[in-house]
């Protein structure tokens, strides 16, 4: 059964617009593959909270050796990485602010680096342990910056998302969304086909293989 992991971390919930353009997709994909499992988390609602010394202290203590504190601190963060492990495709509604990630997912970011689970230091360097994923992102941004150097939440998120192995990554943008209603309409409405359109594709090439 292939599992799906959606995040949707507009601070407007599930009323944000990469939220809606993330929630189109996944309705596609459900419909295409019926007997998926679909996990969705909101990070609005359900937020990870931002990561502290005695947390990251109990991330890397030994689980025989934590106190009963430190597996508070560390359940959190297990549970997360134990979706992230059992998903086989990654969904992220991903809004720009202040350009950067929300605050919500850098903090899930945090929870989910785990050396020696997520990732292995090597002689070569780090290695991603979540190989074999598919990552789907929509990202809505007020203005125009995909192509431009100031773009720099896509470089980080696709970054992180190599390190821990996923790099079969995908982007969908709608931007401009704050530039006035005839910017806004049509490119929302251009990002909302393409992402009927991927997941379209994505279920041929499923059917194909």
């Amino acid at each position: 059964m292939t599992t799906l992991l959606q995040l949707n971390t507009s601070l407007f919930s599930t009323g944000g617009q990469s939220s809606q353009l993330a929630n189109a997709f996944v309705a596609d994909w459900k419909d295409a593959n019926p007997d998926s499992n679909v996990v969705v988390r909101d990070l609005a609602t359900n937020p990870v909270p931002h990561l502290t010394g005695e947390r990251f202290q109990a991330f890397l203590t030994k689980p025989e050796d934590r106190t009963e504190a430190q597996n508070r601190e560390a359940a959190v963060s297990d549970e997360l990485v134990a979706q992230l492990q059992a998903a086989d495709v990654l969904v992220i509604g991903l809004p720009l602010y202040n350009y950067g990630v929300p605050s919500t997912l850098k903090a899930y970011f945090d929870h989910v680096a785990r050396a020696g689970i997520t990732f292995r230091y090597t002689a070569t360097g780090p290695e991603g342990l979540l190989k074999g994923k598919k990552a789907y992102l929509f990202a809505t941004r007020g203005g125009v910056h995909a192509g431009f150097p100031r773009d720099t939440q896509t470089g980080h998120v696709r970054d992180f998302l190599a390190f821990l192995g996923i790099t079969d990554v995908e982007f969908i943008y709608a931007e401009g969304l704050a530039m006035g209603d005839a910017v806004a309409k049509p490119a929302l409405e251009k990002a909302t086909l393409a992402a009927h359109r991927l997941a379209s594709r994505v279920a041929e090439t499923r059917l194909a293989a």
